[in-house]
């Protein structure tokens, strides 16, 4: 009798679960839940108030909706007896955090916190919290805390802390109810089997636990007298292994998902750190980009290295007995959807992509930069800004396309690059997530990278390696690498390098890498425009 693991992986938009087979990795059945709430980011649905720039929340009953809608749609597509399902396990986008009471109820669900924005999920592309990024830096940096270069010497934004020091200032009656700081991660697992739990993955990544501890009391009192308990009141507990049992299915859960009660129920994980076993990637020095609307850049090394930039690297934090890398670009997929939707004079990605293919590598004479959300690596900037360089009036839209598809790519490059002259050597690149299905990006990432791309086969790569940590949490399975070697698939060297191209690409990536310099590094204009433009918003908001 074969027996089956279930994956959910939880984007930017939507989740997705998938039946895999055990013994061979096969996918059955899947199934996609559209958020209802999507990402709230202009206004907040329960008073219709007008968020504030660079805020980017979720309603966190969109996520179980996904384990009553998607689940049981999923296991109705692979046509399998539920009663053979041994497993389920999820990952996230991180950092995506909300505050709950000590129970797990998520504040925005009480009547006293719905009309509260700090109250809701704040998800991995919430931005708001540079300014507390900016101060947990400084102070960090200044006290010489030992924890901050194994994140490349910035925290971002994105992650716990800032969130976290933004909500006590700016709403210090949401952070007095908040009992519980919690990773969506970990807040779904809470879910599903009734016991709280902190992963692995995402306390050493984006909640500074490395060596067996968070940030001390002093160094959160200077940054302010409130926060200095913060982790010992709001954040820590036992840190769970990746691929463990973090309980058995409840009742309520069952009930949501139609599989039995009790199965095995994998500690939480982020959806690039699984992405790893689901493409048979888990030897040092394979880096796994995750493309979908952000690309995650995932890694293991034998050893343990400072590379600027990155976001972070924890004993473990992939596999055990290997350091995982971890570096990012905060925009791909979102910025090519951004022109499409907004200046893409109606043409759509496959229009658009059809014409960029037909032009030769550097005929439309422009550059790019891809911080369109800022950069997560190697700057750590999220109030950086994109540019466009080289724009005429002959210019048309697919070249525009092609240039920011490039520019994406050049940021890759620029990880890459950053990596091996730290000492962390880049053996082989895998791409999964959507973005490997457009040949055309997948030909110039080749070109600009000048080197072979294997592919990640999975439509479903995340929801995948969900499944795979499941088989290990169920005891199918005595590791997560041999799990991987049974479930797991890679297409290697789909893609390879044009020379011809290369060269031209060599010349526009030094382009680049000028503005990057200037723009990242010496005169950050963004920054001001970005203070003019809230400036101008708070004015009309006041007159409004």
């Amino acid at each position: 009798m074969s027996q089956y693991t279930i994956g959910v992986d939880y984007g930017t938009l939507s989740g997705r679960a998938v039946v895999v087979r055990v013994a061979d990795g096969a996918e059955l059945g899947s199934a996609v839940h559209e958020y209802k709430h999507a990402v709230i980011e202009r206004t907040l649905p329960a008073t219709g108030e007008t968020l504030p720039p660079d805020w980017a929340l979720q309603d966190p009953e969109d996520y179980v909706d996904v384990l009553r809608i998607a689940v049981p749609e999923a296991i109705a597509a692979a046509g399998i007896d539920p009663a053979d399902v041994i497993g389920i396990g999820t990952d996230f986008t991180a950092c995506t955090v909300l505050p709950t009471t000590a129970d797990g109820t998520p504040l925005c669900r009480l009547d006293d916190f719905k009309g509260r924005r700090h109250a809701y999920v704040k998800l991995w592309k919430h931005h708001a919290a540079q300014p507390q990024a900016d101060r947990i830096n400084d102070v960090a940096q200044r006290r010489g805390e030992s924890w901050l270069p194994r994140f490349g010497g910035k925290i971002s934004s994105e992650w716990q802390f800032a969130k976290a020091l933004q909500l006590l200032e700016e709403d210090p009656e949401v952070w007095a109810a908040t009992e519980r700081w919690i990773e969506a991660a970990d807040w779904i697992i809470w879910q599903l089997s009734g016991n709280e739990t902190r992963n692995a993955c995402t306390a050493g990544y984006k909640g500074i636990y490395q060596d067996g501890q968070y940030p001390s009391r002093e160094f959160l009192a200077e940054l302010n007298p409130a926060f200095a308990d913060f982790c010992e009141t709001r954040l820590e507990h036992p840190i769970s292994p990746l691929g463990g049992r973090a309980g058995g299915l409840t009742a309520e859960a069952a009930a949501w998902t139609g599989l039995p009660e009790g199965i095995a129920v994998a500690v939480g994980n982020v959806d690039a750190h699984v992405t790893n076993a689901a493409a048979q990637a888990l030897e040092p020095g394979q880096m796994v980009a995750i493309m979908g609307t952000s690309t995650c850049h995932i890694m293991n090394g034998a050893e343990l290295r400072e590379v600027p930039g990155m976001c972070g690297v924890v004993d473990g934090g992939v596999i055990d007995g290997l350091y995982g890398y971890e570096a990012g670009q905060s925009g791909v997929g979102d910025i090519f959807g951004w022109y499409v939707d907004t200046l893409g004079e109606g043409h759509s990605h496959q229009s658009l992509t059809e014409e960029a293919a037909k032009q030769p590598a550097g005929a439309h004479g422009l550059v790019a930069l891809d911080w369109h959300s800022g950069n997560r690596s190697t700057l750590v900037d999220h109030h950086l800004s994109g540019l466009i360089v080289g724009l005429t009036l002959a210019t048309r839209p697919h070249e525009i396309y092609r240039a920011l598809i490039e520019a994406t790519a050049f940021g890759a490059r620029k990880i890459v690059e950053t990596f091996e002259k730290a000492g962390v050597p880049v053996t082989e690149f895998v791409v999964a997530g959507g973005l490997k299905r457009n040949d055309l990006v997948m030909r110039i990432y080749a070109d600009v990278l000048r080197r072979p791309i294997s592919v990640a086969p999975s439509e479903q790569a995340p929801a995948v390696g969900s499944a795979i940590h499941a088989a290990v949490a169920a005891g199918a399975y005595t590791d997560v690498r041999a799990a991987a070697q049974s479930m797991g698939r890679i297409e290697r060297g789909v893609y390879q390098p044009n020379e011809a191209d290369a060269d031209v690409y060599d010349r526009l990536y030094a382009e680049y890498d000028r503005l990057h310099e200037q723009f990242g590094v010496i005169d950050k204009m963004s920054h001001r425009l970005r203070r003019i433009r809230d400036a101008a918003r708070t004015t009309q908001e006041g007159a409004e």
